[in-house]
């Protein structure tokens, strides 16, 4: 039984400490911390509506290293869980560091003036976590996350060698917006409109944002435009998986979407670099965000389902394999259960089950991870328990 401290109360907050209240078993006590306060006190009454569970709350400023130590200080958790921005990474990790507690987030690093994706920022943290004896776990959520236990699954279970991968995101939900983003819209429209890029024969491949789809026939769902993205999980897995030829991501996106976003892009409100506006500074991305509809907001409105995996291909006793190792969530389901759409559920519990890997010593070493690194058949197994069941399908 061990305490955690989450920072961040946003939609993937709310999820995971939910969650979290349902295993009390393993989460003895629940510290939920954020910049906004009322956000937490949110949380903090629908989950003990719904669980009949107490937690502490606390308001916190995470880019500010001094004041989360100070935090981290009074509360004394075992595990810190960042559901913060990912521009907050680095800022969490170092107060971890500083008061010897274990470290998980669910999305790499980003650094607020450039869209990037890069674990290096967080990779240069090995020797110092490695030194204090305190575990980082990276990118506990789906994708990257889940998506990288499958491919471990994958290796460890169902062939000899992986040759290619690709990891395949379909959202199929409807929540009667015009436009609206699922998850955090400043980071998610610069994920979209940043340039894509694959691995493939030991180098990388770089395209223009969008510029190459491919039609997929996902379960659950039906045929959908899948259009190839750059995503985090790419760096590690090229890194991890021996024997690798390929590896790709792919996300669907709606043409309503994609049409706004084109606009959205043209006028220049999904830009990051700062415009005087009235005699002040803004970024026009930040302010795009403000007037979006919140993504926590999308749960009561959103319906349809959602569709993750990887499809992996490879050789098993010399022979051809391909198989899609696969999850479909319902966006009603997750309202119904934790007041969430599946986005957030889908990340948020991920990262609910690899905080339990790590506070129940099924996942324990000492330095920074990638999910793939770790046996996954603790992990597989929890995520058929705690609502996220997985499917295998060969096709070769």
């Amino acid at each position: 039984m061990s305490k955690v401290l989450i920072i961040g109360a946003g939609g993937v907050g709310s999820v995971v400490v939910h969650k979290c209240a349902q295993v009390e078993e393993v989460f003895s006590e629940i510290c939920l911390a954020s910049r906004t306060l009322s956000r937490c006190e949110n949380i903090q009454k629908s989950v003990k509506e719904r669980t009949g569970r107490d937690i502490e709350i606390a308001q916190v400023d995470a880019d500010n290293v001094a004041e989360t130590v100070a935090l981290i200080k009074r509360v004394n958790p075992k595990l810190v869980l960042n559901l913060a921005l990912p521009y907050q990474d680095l800022h969490i990790m170092d107060a971890c560091l500083e008061t010897g507690v274990d470290y998980l987030d669910t999305a790499n690093y980003e650094p607020p003036d450039e869209a990037k994706f890069c674990y290096k920022w967080q990779w240069d943290y090995q020797a110092r976590f490695k030194e204090k004896g305190l575990m980082a776990l990276l990118g506990s959520g789906f994708d990257p996350g889940v998506t990288n236990v499958y491919c471990a699954h994958a290796a460890k279970h169902h062939f000899d060698e992986i040759h290619y991968v690709d990891i395949l995101d379909a959202n199929a939900g409807d929540h009667g917006h015009p436009f609206a983003t699922n998850f955090n819209p400043e980071i998610n429209i610069r994920e979209v409109t940043a340039k894509g890029k694959y691995w493939e024969n030991g180098t990388w491949v770089e395209t223009a944002p969008l510029s190459i789809k491919q039609s997929y026939d996902f379960p659950a769902i039906g045929p959908k435009n899948a259009y190839l993205m750059y995503h985090e999980e790419l760096e590690s897995l090229a890194k991890n998986i021996k024997g690798l030829k390929r590896i790709r991501f792919w996300m669907t996106f709606s043409d309503n979407y994609l049409k706004h976003l084109e606009v959205l892009q043209n006028v220049g409100m999904t830009g990051i670099e700062p415009v005087m506006f009235e005699g002040r500074e803004i970024i026009p991305l930040q302010f795009l965000k403000a007037l979006l509809p919140d993504p926590a907001s999308l749960g009561p409105r959103t319906k349809g389902k959602t569709c993750i995996g990887c499809e992996v291909e490879g050789v098993k006793d010399g022979k051809p394999k391909k198989m899609f190792i696969y999850n479909v969530c319902d966006h009603e389901e997750c309202y119904r259960e934790v007041g969430s759409q599946a986005i957030s559920y889908t990340t948020g519990v991920p990262a609910m089950i690899g905080a339990m890997m790590m506070l129940t010593g099924k996942w324990r070493g000492a330095g920074v991870f990638n999910m793939e690194e770790l046996d996954p058949d603790p992990f597989m197994e929890k995520l058929n328990i705690h609502g996220l069941p997985w499917v295998e399908k060969v096709m070769i």
